[in-house]
């Protein structure tokens, strides 16, 4: 407040608000506290909601709306651990893939779930699915 970054200002009061109705939903007082990996999974969905509204805001034109979210969403992955690169998700799903003896298409679906399992909070789903739709083509 001090500092008079309305930005920061607005995207910490709206965590605060989610972490009080991620309270309030599991059937907690908002005078409690939120555990860690709850807070971690709240903050990380408010970013994925600003990725979407970045991309929708941009197939729309709405540029303006576009960098608004892209400042919010810079300020939320500071709060997020480091993701994996591409890299290294391809190297995971290359061993998961090995290890669970995976070779037809139709197993696709088992070879996405065991990855997310595995990579959860380490990687975005979005590059996951793109490294696992890539090893079968």
């Amino acid at each position: 407040m001090m500092a008079k970054d309305s930005v920061k200002l607005d995207v910490l009061r709206g965590l605060v608000t989610a972490f009080t109705n991620e309270l309030v939903a599991t059937g907690h007082t908002p005078q409690e506290f939120l555990a860690d990996d709850a807070a971690l999974a709240v903050i990380t969905r408010t970013a994925k909601q600003r990725k979407d509204a970045i991309a929708q805001y941009e197939t729309a034109g709405r540029k303006d709306l576009a960098d608004e979210d892209r400042a919010q969403l810079a300020i939320l992955e500071q709060f997020l651990p480091t993701m994996m690169s591409e890299e290294e998700v391809t190297a995971a799903v290359t061993r998961i893939k090995g290890e669970k003896a995976i070779t037809d298409v139709s197993q696709k679906g088992l070879l996405m779930k065991e990855a997310m399992n595995e990579l959860k909070g380490k990687a975005d789903g979005q590059v996951v699915k793109k490294v696992v739709d890539s090893l079968f083509t």
